[in-house]
């Protein structure tokens, strides 16, 4: 890796290895960990070797200089925690990396700009349309608006504000993506403080792993976390209906509007968590949320989650047991582990791979499709 930080930033804990050693090494330790559960080939998804994130977020370092001047720098820690300032990072898309510098060079210019500027997030799209947000321990007023409009327009980029209690958004909360998927087009926006997948181009190949391997139903599709409809909308195409759940009201919005976008209307969100949706569909309890929605309408064939690191509750685990086909994505490889061990018992592991969303670091994201046992030929 052709960084200047590699080794001393701690961001990159695989820094002593190649992308392929560091890619191969998490595919034996994962190989390892679920041999008692499958024998199966892991499917392999690899990513950039850099330039992967389309979203990161960087503190920032103010000082000054000899002559009295501000200067803002970016700051990560390093391996034993002490701040580590740099100039530029060769994880980013190149460019966020082309904007970290000219952004700082801006700041610079005011101390209303620069003055209590804790940290950045950036958060791009691989059509080029960029989001920053400058993150401040002050308040916000006028004249940062108009300082910011102006940064706005010099660097074409789009500026949010945030500091206790204030949120300014100058020209727009979100931007636009466009995912060529299969060789079919799907637009999204992506809104900040929603999830997005970091890395693009994995990101993809995680969505057409899942379509190349499941079959059309005309059956229905229940989705758990389904986020802003990252994989809902594409997996839409293969399902009679879909029926998906979040618990972010952030995530629903993008959702609802990401729906409209690709003009399909055979998606019904419904914000709530996936332990209140297994009370409703088990008729535990009845929820004013779903007072437009007949559950009864619904024929699943299939179940898709994608959990956080924490994984599913025994509830939703036992709720998965009942479809027949289940999609499970995973950003913890040790939580998938537990969850399996108890979903073999009735499902089996047709295919399974590993996506190095995260190149250079321990993470790796799982995805794992099981079939009901009374139902494989």
């Amino acid at each position: 890796m052709n960084c200047k930080y590699f080794g001393t930033c701690a961001s990159c804990t695989l820094f002593d290895k190649t992308y392929n050693e560091q890619l191969n090494y998490k595919w034996q330790r994962e190989k390892e960990r679920f041999s008692e559960l499958t024998t199966i080939d892991f499917d392999i998804i690899k990513s950039n070797e850099k330039n992967f994130r389309n979203r990161a977020e960087f503190r920032i370092w103010w000082e000054k200089d000899e002559n009295g001047n501000e200067v803002l720098s970016y700051a990560m820690n390093d391996f034993k925690k002490n701040i580590l300032k740099i100039d530029s990072c060769e994880m980013v898309s190149c460019h966020i990396k082309e904007i970290m510098p000219k952004l700082l060079k801006e700041l610079e210019k005011d101390l209303v700009l620069s003055f209590k500027l804790f940290a950045i997030e950036f958060l791009g799209s691989s059509t080029n349309d960029m989001l920053v947000t400058l993150i401040y321990h002050k308040k916000l007023d006028v004249e940062w608006m108009r300082l910011s409009k102006e940064i706005e327009e010099n660097l074409n980029i789009k500026i949010m504000g945030r500091s206790r209690k204030q949120k300014i958004v100058l020209s727009s909360e979100h931007i636009n993506e466009t995912l060529n998927i299969n060789n079919k087009d799907f637009k999204f926006a992506y809104q900040e403080g929603g999830f997005t997948q970091p890395n693009t181009k994995v990101n993809i190949q995680m969505i057409e792993w899942v379509l190349n391997n499941i079959e059309n139903s005309s059956k229905d599709l229940c989705e758990l976390y389904c986020g802003g409809g990252n994989f809902t909308i594409p997996l839409s195409t293969k399902f009679n209906k879909v029926l998906a759940t979040e618990i972010s009201k952030t995530s629903i919005k993008s959702a609802l509007r990401n729906c409209d976008l690709n003009d399909i209307n055979s998606i019904q969100f419904i914000r709530m968590s996936a332990e209140e949706f297994v009370q409703a569909l088990n008729k535990v309890r009845a929820f004013n949320r779903l007072k437009d929605v007949n559950l009864d309408d619904y024929s699943f064939d299939t179940i898709f989650m994608d959990p956080p690191r924490s994984g599913l509750d025994d509830t939703t685990r036992n709720l998965a047991k009942d479809f027949d086909q289940i999609i499970y994505i995973s950003c913890n490889p040790e939580t998938l582990h537990r969850d399996l061990k108890e979903l073999v018992k009735t499902h089996e592991i047709l295919n399974f791979a590993l996506f190095d969303q995260f190149a250079f670091t321990e993470h790796i994201e799982s995805g794992v499709i099981l079939k009901k046992k009374h139902n494989l030929i």
